[in-house]
Order: structure tokens, then sequence, then C-alpha cells
């Protein structure tokens, strides 16, 4: 009998969230997510723009990387310059309508709001639990993709952060819903059928008028939801958190691998202590405050 998985991959593409490259494989997603627990993020004008001419210098090109960036206002208007120079943006940290209205009049590729870590805030904050179909995380995506599909934007709704396989399950037909392995496991490994329950026919219906937003507008509008300021600002210190401590790991690992190579070269073709800085200079830049 067909699993969930490949029931769901008949509406949505499935993207796994990790970097793991065995769970990759194993599920055989179309691509990965992460985030700077994991590897990196850049998240300015300057800091994007030399990251993607770091790609193109080791030969990968552009239309292969997608960066993450904050879904704060500034980084939503760094998105839309980005954006019209041709990098791909993926609008991470979302919690909120106000957030994806303006990332999709921004033109951005593609957004990720947070289902899961919405929950776990009203989870906390109203002492409740939730079913699947009333889970506010579920109801935001829902929202956001109908506004979407209703009003014709472009840009990839990819749900994120799940708790269970029932959130998953009530997002069945989204673009696109980014999955960790244990819940990628849970749903190949499960069988019963599944409906689609969101799909760019049923968007149409809900009686909703287009908005637009300045910054004004979307700074108050963001700053009524208790929760989304919240969990952006709680995010941003996290991922902020862990970029530092990936830094400094890195840098290590840098260190090493230059020594045992410098070891390795014959004393006449060693390089000069300034070659040898700029090397290394070089092979940190991915990992410094400079990207």
């Amino acid at each position: 009998m067909t699993s969930v998985l490949d029931q769901l991959k008949q509406w949505t593409t499935i993207v796994a969230d990790s970097g793991d490259f065995k769970s990759i494989t194993q599920y055989n997603p179309q691509d990965a997510t992460t985030n700077p627990s994991l590897i990196l993020e850049a998240s300015t004008v300057t800091k994007s723009r030399h990251l993607m001419a770091l790609f193109e210098e080791v030969g990968v090109d552009k239309s292969r990387v997608m960066l993450k960036i904050a879904s704060t206002w500034e980084g939503i208007q760094a998105g839309k310059i980005l954006e019209n120079e041709g990098i791909q943006c993926n609008m991470t940290l979302l919690f909120s309508f106000t957030q994806a209205v303006a990332c999709a009049e921004a033109g951005v590729t593609l957004i990720s709001p947070y289902a899961g870590r919405i929950l776990d805030w009203y989870m906390k904050n109203t002492n409740k639990t939730y079913k699947s179909y009333e889970d506010p995380g579920v109801l935001s995506v829902t929202e956001i993709y109908n506004y979407y599909k209703k009003f014709g934007y472009k840009t990839t709704v990819m749900g994120a952060s799940f708790r269970n396989t029932g959130e998953i399950e009530e997002l069945a037909g989204c673009d696109f819903l980014t999955i960790g392995p244990a819940l990628l496991n849970k749903l190949q490994n499960s069988h019963k059928k599944i409906e689609r329950k969101l799909s760019p026919t049923t968007a149409r219906h809900p009686l909703v008028s287009k908005v637009t937003y300045n910054e004004n507008s979307f700074k108050w509008d963001f700053n009524e939801n208790q929760m989304a300021t919240e969990k952006l600002a709680e995010g941003i210190r996290s991922f902020a958190k862990d970029t530092r401590v990936l830094h400094s790991i890195l840098r290590q690992q840098l260190t090493n691998e230059i020594l045992t190579i410098s070891e390795k070269i014959p004393e006449n073709i060693k390089p000069t202590a300034k070659d040898s800085f700029k090397m290394f200079k070089r092979s940190t830049e991915l990992v410094t405050n400079q990207v």
C-alpha cells in the first residue's frame, strides 16, 4: 500500500529539513533546507552578494543557491533587491500573515512559515492542546497559501518546523513542505489514506481582500502580533548564537587542514608567511563576519 509520504509527493514537493546527507538520500526529497544551527546563513545585501561571488568563483551557478534571510522588514527589502539581481531568496523565521504579504509583494522566491514554532507558542501561552485541524501553525500556513493562490503571487510557500505528522497531513497540497528525518520516517511507514487539503482551486473561495504594506503599516501590524514578534526575536538570537559556534568550529578545522597541507609541502617550495596568511584568510572568508 502507498505510504503517506508517497501520497504527499503527488501534491507537494517534499524537502528534507536536515544537514544529514544520509537522511536526505534515504527519503529522496527534491531539495534540502538547513539553518545556521547546521551550516551558515547570510542576511544582508552586501554579505549575500559576496557569498554569491564566492560560489560563482568555484563554479557553482547562482541558480543552484537560495539564501536564507530573516523576515524582518529590512530583510524583506534586502530580498527584493537581491531577487532583482537574480539571487534567489528564502525568507525564513516567518510567523505571520503580515510578513507573508510583504514577502509576496517583494517578489521573493520562497517563504518558510514555521508551523511548529507557532504551535509551541500557543501551547505554552494558552495551556491548551490542539487537534491538527485547529493547530494555529496549520491555520497560519493555510491562510498564507490561500491568499497567495487567490491573488496570483508566484512566491512558493514552504511549510516548515513541524511537530507531528498531523500538521503535515493537514497541509497536504502546500507548494513545498520541509520535513525532518524523524517525521519523514513516520510518514514513510504509515499507509493510511490521506486527502489533499490545499489546492489553487479551493484557495479562490475564501472571502479575503488584498492588502499592501509600507514600512510603517508593516511594523505596526507586526508589532500587534505578540506571538510573531516574540518568535522572530527568539529565532534571530538562536540563529546568531549557532552561527558563532559554527564559525568557531570551521575556523579550527580550516586551521588544522592548512597546517597539515603545509607540513607536506617540500621546504624549497613552501609559501612565505605572507602567502600562508593570504591562503588562510581566503579559506576562512565563508565563515567570518566579512561574509
